[in-house]
């Protein structure tokens, strides 16, 4: 991090706060933004609630710590066009509005996925899957429609979303069933006809398995070798306390960068709770309840040291390869946001991001603010 940068912006904040320019303690101080404002952009999903701005605490966490934001899910494909012709754009459009209005950067997320997308969409009147022709349209009306609909307003785009799996094969989704690997480049081509100055992303997770890491390659390969632009991979940031291995994150990292693109860390949040086997039997007895809920109230400190401990880690690694990171993305804004709030059982409450459900920063934020602070005056 540039000293001269992190000096400006206390001596920023300083007079701002001498000359009553703030109304409230959290709008004052080294943000976490600025900390890394010459090495990355600092992005956070956001709520319909938060971009109403009917969540205040979070939305004033938003604008200091924050210059980037995502949407969580009002720009999918089932929110944006639930019927076939209708588009609906007034959650989306707030969420924009935020952004102009304060001053952020904004990434669209995401145009063709398997998973919330429309019952509709790939199929006919009768359950059928469509033909291949059916879903180029129906893909290439979707894309246009929405990209241009944000055109001028958006930084980039996640054009497919989780798509290769572990083993470097392609998810068997509708869309690879109907058009096969084709799906994905007819993505980017009809993103790119749709506003050639926006940047075109592929986002997945668990990105530190090889298998995997070298499905994207190739995929970022075939891409380039059609004609066609990709220019960041977003490595889905979901972690807890024993996945992934640093190492193999890290391999990732450079990997994707020795392709030519740039590497965002997206929907970023680490789990503090046991981690769920894949074949784990769900059932809903009290033990296992207990023992996937194991803390209802709040973390055990030593729980909660390692946890933060194991973040910073990550943090510092996103630092020392700044110059390939474009953006980190949390995947909420307090701990009370996280999808892993009632996942897989109701009422299981889990601690993975950055602040907690009182809108204060995590240990781990407040060190690396302070350390920066420390660095600005040496």
């Amino acid at each position: 991090m540039k000293v001269k940068h992190i000096a400006s912006a206390i001596l920023l904040a300083a007079i701002t706060a001498a000359c009553g320019g703030t109304q409230n303690n959290a709008s004052q101080g080294l943000a976490l933004k600025d900390v890394v404002a010459d090495q990355f952009l600092m992005g956070t999903a956001i709520n319909v609630r938060q971009a109403a701005g009917l969540d205040t605490s979070a939305t004033n966490i938003v604008k200091k710590h924050f210059n980037a934001i995502v949407a969580e899910n009002c720009m999918k494909m089932e929110e944006v066009q639930p019927e076939e012709g209708r588009f609906t754009f007034n959650d989306a459009d707030n969420f924009v509005k935020f952004g102009e209005e304060n001053g952020l950067t904004m990434t669209g997320h995401v145009l063709i996925w398997h998973s919330q997308c429309p019952d509709w969409f790939c199929v006919d009147k009768n359950g059928k899957n469509v033909s291949p022709e059916v879903l180029k349209q129906r893909m290439k009306t979707h894309i246009t429609t929405v990209v241009q609909h944000f055109k001028g307003k958006l930084k980039g785009w996640d054009v497919v979303n989780e798509a290769i799996l572990e083993d470097g094969s392609y998810r068997k989704s509708k869309f690879y069933e109907i058009l096969g690997e084709e799906f994905i480049p007819l993505a980017f081509q009809y993103a790119h006809e749709a506003d050639s100055t926006i940047e075109l992303y592929y986002n997945d997770y668990g990105m530190d398995n090889p298998g995997r890491r070298e499905g994207v390659v190739k995929l970022i390969r075939s891409l380039k070798e059609k004609g066609l632009r990709i220019d960041a991979v977003g490595m889905q940031g979901h972690m807890g306390m024993d996945y992934p291995k640093i190492e193999e994150f890290e391999k990732s990292m450079l990997a994707f960068a020795q392709e030519g693109v740039k590497v965002m860390i997206t929907e970023w949040d680490m789990s503090a709770l046991p981690t769920v086997s894949r074949t784990a039997n769900i059932s809903d007895t009290v033990a296992f309840q207990k023992a996937l809920n194991p803390y209802p109230n709040e973390l055990p400190d030593s729980v909660s040291q390692a946890w933060n401990a194991r973040m910073k880690q990550f943090f510092n690694l996103f630092e020392k390869h700044a110059d390939i990171v474009d953006r980190v993305t949390a995947w909420g804004v307090s701990d009370g946001d996280s999808w892993k709030n009632g996942f897989p059982i109701r009422g299981r409450k889990d601690y993975p991001l950055l602040f907690d459900r009182n809108y204060q920063p995590k240990p781990w934020v407040k060190e690396v603010i302070e350390e920066a602070e420390a660095n600005s005056q040496k």
